[in-house]
């Protein structure tokens, strides 16, 4: 089998190569956030010669500053060839940002350190049954005259413009909110189906009174997940307090300049894939 085929830069076409290596690797179909990440980043492939992929990867860069890399996925039947890393290796170097954030399972993670990527801390998925909205009160649904003020918290918290992701947020999530007062956007929150569980963010919020607030008003009723890095303890209390239990942990890594963003306000992810 020729797997010294160069990468190259896939297309919607070959979203369903893309979810059959997913398949491959027991990460399930996620066509919906398969459909995001072709719409917001840039996908890259390696083809084995016979009409599949052997490695595909992600990488969603924000302006100049910071891009994710993520779905970074090997066939089974080519493990230990060399190919993570070479398709990791193609995404950096054709990728034009000074820094790169990603979040990394056990098996993944030596193949990062050997890249040069470097922990900067953990985050724990959570999953179990919502019984929510629990309240409603505190948060209203974005309007069109709202993501301004959205996009620049964004920008604030996260380190980076994500414009694009921002702007597709609205229709991305089923359910999208905002907490404002006399300042402006205090702030927001949304939540996503992905296969048959909901997917809780992102949230990012000027306090954490503010956060548990737009939790308790966007989780829906049905199985539920929340991506909570180990910095907000309030979310573990919450998610353990509502039945939720700990599914796996990852490792948070980044590579090149130091990321200026604020994790203390960054509550959940829009999913880890996104950083």
């Amino acid at each position: 089998m020729d797997l010294d085929r160069p990468a190259r830069r896939l297309g919607q076409d070959d979203l369903a190569a893309c979810q059959r290596l997913a398949e491959d690797r027991e990460w399930g179909r996620e066509d919906r956030k398969w459909r995001f990440l072709f719409s917001v980043g840039d996908v890259y492939g390696i083809d084995d010669g016979n009409g599949e992929l052997a490695a595909a990867l992600v990488s969603t860069p924000y302006g100049g500053d910071v891009a994710a890399i993520s779905m970074v996925l090997v066939a089974k039947r080519y493990e230990r060839r060399g190919l993570g890393g070479r398709i990791m290796r193609h995404a950096m170097d054709n990728t034009d940002t000074k820094s790169f954030c990603l979040t990394a399972t056990e098996y993944g993670r030596p193949l990062y350190e050997r890249l040069g990527f470097r922990s900067v801390g953990l985050c724990t998925t959570y999953k179990g049954t919502g019984e929510g909205p629990y309240k409603r009160g505190v948060s209203v649904p974005a309007e069109a005259a709202d993501m301004p003020a959205v996009h620049a918290l964004d920008i604030e918290v996260f380190g980076a413009d994500r414009s694009r992701l921002v702007e597709g947020l609205p229709s991305f999530c089923e359910t999208f909110r905002v907490v404002r007062d006399e300042t402006g956007i205090k702030g927001f929150g949304g939540v996503w189906w992905n296969d048959d569980r909901a997917v809780v963010g992102p949230v990012t919020a000027q306090d954490a009174e503010t956060a548990l607030a737009l939790v308790e008003e966007i989780v829906p009723a049905g199985p539920i997940r929340l991506d909570i890095d180990h910095r907000h303890p309030e979310l573990v209390e919450w998610a353990r307090g509502h039945g939720l239990r700990p599914a796996f942990t990852t490792t948070v890594m980044e590579y090149g300049a130091p990321i200026a963003n604020d994790p203390a306000r960054l509550f959940l992810p829009v999913a880890q894939a996104l950083g």
